[in-house]
């Protein structure tokens, strides 16, 4: 891994609000993003349905995932996060997913322990990413 040269204080957990039924890879959201006119995908990480994690933006790269925090974060989205007919937040997260992200949460934290997890939605008024991430995961904030 390149030197980080910039504070990294937050983990940013996000979902590509998409339906269990589209496992959508780094290469799809990179595609999405750069429609939007994104110099990259957004995310440092991406997590697939099957659980693979996929590595997105380099992390030295900041990354475009949180308005006004992505100088000092890391983002990671899961491909889910909605109902299958599209119309409301919903925790799809398979069980290798969230074994996945816990890992990787873990894994970051070590690299990065003055880090603490947040979801999305503790930033704006999206539901993003479909469930409580920094209450969930405050034992991993707490831990390392």
């Amino acid at each position: 891994m390149k030197p980080i040269k910039r504070k990294i204080n937050k983990i940013i957990v996000h979902c590509t609000a998409t339906p269990l039924s589209m496992d959508v890879d780094v290469e799809s959201v990179r595609t999405w993003h750069l429609e939007r006119g994104w110099s990259d995908i957004g995310y440092h990480y991406l997590i697939k349905l099957d659980g693979t994690i996929q590595k997105g933006r380099p992390l030295e790269k900041i990354g475009a995932h949180v308005k006004g925090e992505n100088s000092n974060s890391i983002g990671i989205a899961y491909a889910g996060g909605i109902s299958e007919d599209m119309s409301n937040p919903k925790d799809t997260r398979t069980q290798e997913q969230k074994d996945s992200l816990e890992y990787l949460l873990c894994y970051l934290k070590i690299l990065f322990s003055e880090a603490t997890i947040y979801g999305h939605r503790d930033f704006s008024s999206k539901a993003c990413p479909s469930f409580d991430a920094k209450c969930e995961y405050e034992w991993i904030s707490n831990q390392f």
